[in-house]
C-alpha cells in the first residue's frame, strides 16, 4: 500500500501488534506493559501528526521503534571497550558463563543457606563462605554483607556508635557518586577526628588521641594517589598503636585481592593475608573488583570482634542474599587453585592477555569498517579500575576509529545504539575501542555489522 493512501484507520490495533512474532523478543526484553504503552504512544504520535507513514503498518518497524524507545528503560548487555576492565558503570568484574552455570541449581531450587543439614536445624547462612576465607586468608573468622561500603559502615556502628574514630586526613576519600566517607562515618553513628595532613600523617598523630578513640581505621586511598613529600601510617604502625590501648584496628581495603598479582606481571596490591600479618584486627575489601566475583563486602579478621559484629541488627539489614553467597563460594574456590588462576577466572585471563591475542582482536574487528571508515591498530593505555591502582596502567591494543562525515560524538553515539551497545571512550579527537573488553568476539563481530557507511 502506498503511503499516502494510508489513513488512520490503517494503523494495526495494538493487541495484534502485541500478538506478532518479530514483538515477542522485545516483549521479552522490555515487559509486556512498557511495550504497551509505547506502541499506544508511538500510534498516539501518529494520529496528532494525521500523517500515516509508510511503516506504520509494519510490525517490524515497531519492534524497531519500540527497542529505541525503550532502549534505556532495561537491563541489557553491553560491550566494555573503555579501557576499563573493572567498570563501575558497566558492572564490575565479569562473571564467567561456566562459572554461572555451576551455581544454577543453587539459584533455582531450595537450598541449605540456613539449615545445619548434619544438625537438622537452622544454620549460619555465612558459615561455608567463612569457611572457605579462613583457608584463603588465615583468618580467625569472617561475614559477608551486600557491599564494600556496608562492610564498613557496619564496624564503625559495632565498635564507634557515639564515639571518635581519627582517620588520616590524606584517606578521607570520595568515591564514584560523590559518596564520602566522612559521610559513612557520621551515618554509621561515629565521630570523625582528622588526624596528619593531606600528604603527610605521622604514628605520633594517632597517639595523640588514642585515649579518645574508640577504635583506629585506615582506609586504602584506592581511587587516587599522593606522591612527592608524602608519609602514611602503616598497618602494622596503627595495629600497635590499637593493642596499646585496647581497642580495635581496621583497615578498608576497598578493591582488595586473595593473591599477589606480581606473579602475573601485574602492579602490586596489598592483601587481607598480608594486612591481618601486620597485626590487624579487621579487613573490609569487596568482591566484585579485584577479587574477580560478585558485589559483596567482605569482613575477615578476629573472631571475638566478628562475633560482636554477627550480633549487630544491622548485619542482617546488610546481608548477602544466597545469589551472592554461592557466587561468591564458587568465585572462593578458584583461589584454591592459584596457579590455574589466570585461565578460570574471567578477570585475571582479561588482565593477563597477551599483545599477541590483543593485536589479533583488533584485527578481526577492523575488518568491520568498511570505507569510508577509518581505523588504526595502535598501543593503548587501560586501567583495572573501580578505584584499583589508580596511579598506574595496563598495556593493551585498541582500534581507533573516525569517519569524514560523522564527529568523534557522533560515532560514539552510533556505536551506543548497536543492537548491543558498544562503549568506548573519546580521546584525541577519535574514538578508542580497547581490545582487553572484546569479549564474546564473535558476539562483537556480528554487532559491528549493523553499523551503516
Amino acid at each position: 500500500m502506498a503511503e499516502e493512501t494510508l489513513t488512520l484507520r490503517d494503523l494495526p490495533a495494538v493487541d495484534s501488534l502485541l500478538a506478532a512474532p518479530v514483538m515477542q523478543p522485545v516483549i521479552v526484553r522490555m515487559g509486556v506493559l512498557a511495550v504497551r504503552n509505547t506502541l499506544r504512544n508511538i500510534q498516539s504520535d501518529i494520529r496528532q501528526s494525521r500523517v500515516v507513514p509508510g511503516w506504520a503498518v509494519d510490525p517490524q518497524a515497531y519492534a524497531e521503534q519500540v527497542g529505541q524507545r525503550l532502549r534505556g528503560s532495561t537491563y541489557c548487555p553491553v560491550f566494555n571497550l573503555t579501557g576499563t576492565v573493572i567498570h563501575t558503570n558497566l558492572g564490575r568484574a565479569l562473571i564467567d558463563p561456566l562459572l554461572w552455570q555451576a551455581i544454577e541449581p543453587l539459584v533455582t531450587r531450595p537450598i541449605n543457606l540456613e539449615y545445619d543439614i548434619d544438625q537438622g536445624r537452622r544454620g549460619d547462612r555465612d558459615k561455608i563462605v567463612e569457611q572457605r576465607l579462613q583457608t584463603l586468608t588465615g583468618c580467625e573468622a569472617a561475614t559477608v554483607v551486600n557491599n564494600n561500603a556496608a562492610a564498613l559502615f557496619l564496624v564503625l556502628n559495632t565498635f564507634a556508635l557515639g564515639q571518635k574514630v581519627p582517620v588520616s586526613r590524606g584517606e578521607l576519600i570520595e568515591i564514584g557518586g560523590s559518596f564520602r566517607l566522612p559521610e559513612l562515618m557520621a551515618r554509621s553513628g561515629c565521630e570523625l577526628m582528622e588526624v596528619g595532613t593531606t600528604n603527610r600523617t605521622h604514628e605520633r598523630d594517632f597517639a595523640a588521641v588514642l585515649d579518645q578513640s574508640a577504635m583506629l581505621l585506615k582506609v586504602h586511598p584506592s581511587n587516587y594517589h599522593i606522591s612527592g613529600f608524602s608519609k602514611e601510617v602503616s598497618a602494622g604502625q596503627l595495629a600497635a598503636l590499637a593493642s596499646q590501648q585496647n581497642i580495635p584496628s581496621c583497615v578498608d581495603l576497598g578493591s582488595g585481592t586473595l593473591v599477589e598479582l606480581t606473579r602475573w606481571q601485574l602492579p602490586a596490591e596489598p592483601t587481607p593475608q598480608s594486612v591481618l600479618a601486620d597485626g590487624i584486627d579487621l579487613v573490609t575489601f569487596s568482591g566484585d573488583k579485584l577479587l574477580g566475583g560478585t558485589q559483596a563486602g567482605l569482613i575477615v579478621g578476629k573472631k571475638t570482634l566478628l562475633d560482636q559484629i554477627k550480633k549487630n541488627p544491622l548485619k542482617r539489614a546488610l546481608r548477602a542474599d544466597k545469589i551472592t553467597l554461592t557466587l561468591l563460594d564458587t568465585t572462593l574456590k578458584l583461589y584454591e587453585q592459584p596457579d590455574k588462576l589466570n585461565e578460570n577466572l574471567a578477570l585475571l585471563r582479561t588482565l593477563t592477555l597477551s599483545d599477541q591475542e590483543l593485536r589479533s582482536r583488533a584485527e578481526q574487528l577492523q575488518a568491520c569498517f568498511a570505507a569510508p571508515w577509518q581505523t588504526r591498530i595502535e598501543p593503548s593505555s587501560g586501567q583495572i579500575g573501580s578505584g584499583a591502582l589508580p596511579d598506574k596502567t595496563i598495556s593493551s591494543i585498541a582500534l581507533t576509529v573516525r569517519h569524514p562525515d560523522k564527529g568523534v560524538n557522533e560515532i560514539e553515539a552510533l556505536l551506543r545504539t548497536l543492537p548491543v551497545p558498544v562503549i568506548g571512550r573519546v580521546h584525541d579527537d577519535r574514538l578508542w575501542l580497547d581490545m582487553r573488553g572484546a569479549e564474546p568476539m564473535d558476539d562483537l563481530l556480528d554487532n559491528l555489522r549493523h553499523l551503516a557507511k
